[in-house]
């Protein structure tokens, strides 16, 4: 009997130990992905801030194959930039179609600026068909996420576009804007 007790005992011990270094492992690899994802964010950070200086130095070609993968990835800001460089034609062929889909995506995760461009897109008819209601949506949306002084801009530009619609306009796209804010600018 003292064997059998001995041996469980021993299991027993076993089982624990490899637990114990089960445990020891699993925190490495979490360190490690920690660590990972940490370095990943870090190395967005710069590849935009090269992205951003390359811009401002006017390489538009070379700043846009920085920023491509970027917003690729994800990137709003990089989305943002690279729909403002389809619309104007920097660095890339002008077209508006390639130019909402990366404000759409930038927009979608509530970039005030993007959400202003595509509203203007959509109310001008650039590349779609004109969609005031649409266009006066998104602006309203970027007015509520706006700092104070591009606030004050969008309000601008929103009301001018309000002067050619009815109440009715207004009131719907108005009923849009809190819809699509509710959904967190998702398929809107």
């Amino acid at each position: 009997m003292c064997g059998k007790g001995a041996t469980r005992s021993q299991s027993s011990a076993s089982i624990l130990s490899g637990k114990m270094k089960m445990n020891k492992l699993l925190k490495r690899v979490l360190l490690v992905c920690v660590c990972f994802f940490a370095l990943t964010g870090q190395v967005m950070a710069d590849s935009l801030s090269d992205a951003n200086r390359v811009y401002d130095a006017g390489d538009y070609e070379k700043a846009a194959k920085l920023y491509s993968p970027l917003a690729k990835g994800g990137n709003a800001e990089a989305q943002y930039v690279l729909g403002m460089m389809y619309r104007a034609g920097r660095g890339v062929p002008q077209d508006y179609n390639e130019a909402r889909k990366w404000y759409r995506l930038a927009a979608e995760q509530g970039h005030p600026v993007a959400q202003f461009y595509l509203g203007w897109i959509y109310a001008k008819g650039r590349g779609v068909p004109q969609d005031i209601i649409k266009g006066y949506m998104w602006l309203n949306i970027a007015i509520a996420n706006a700092e104070d002084e591009a606030r004050k801009e969008f309000i601008v530009d929103r009301d001018s576009i309000a002067a050619s619609m009815t109440s009715d306009q207004i009131a719907k796209a108005q009923a849009l804007s809190k819809k699509c804010t509710a959904k967190k600018f998702k398929g809107c």
